[in-house]
């Protein structure tokens, strides 16, 4: 039984470390894009996006935080976003 026991443990943390080792993965992925990726990969998904001419710098601050909520979207993500999006005139 103790055996069976020390195996589910090995096994448990072998599929633990892979998770973490992924996870780290993917947010270097994520690190790695740019506003305009990220705009693409989240916010058109749901909806036509409007164009960042439709609304001033102020307003799409104030849209981010609300989008940042309902997309799941990290701070950095949402600050790539916002920076193409006032960039984009």
């Amino acid at each position: 039984m103790k055996k069976i026991a020390g195996i589910l443990i090995a096994i448990a943390a072998v599929i633990g470390a892979t998770i973490i080792i992924n996870g780290c993965a993917a947010t270097q992925m994520v690190i790695a894009k740019t506003g305009t990726q990220l705009w693409g990969e989240n916010c058109i998904r749901c909806h036509n996006a409007p164009p960042s001419s439709d609304y001033s710098p102020a307003q799409w601050e104030t849209i981010s935080m609300h989008m940042k909520l309902r997309a799941n979207l990290t701070d950095d993500e949402t600050n790539k976003i916002v920076e193409f999006l006032k960039s984009a005139d």
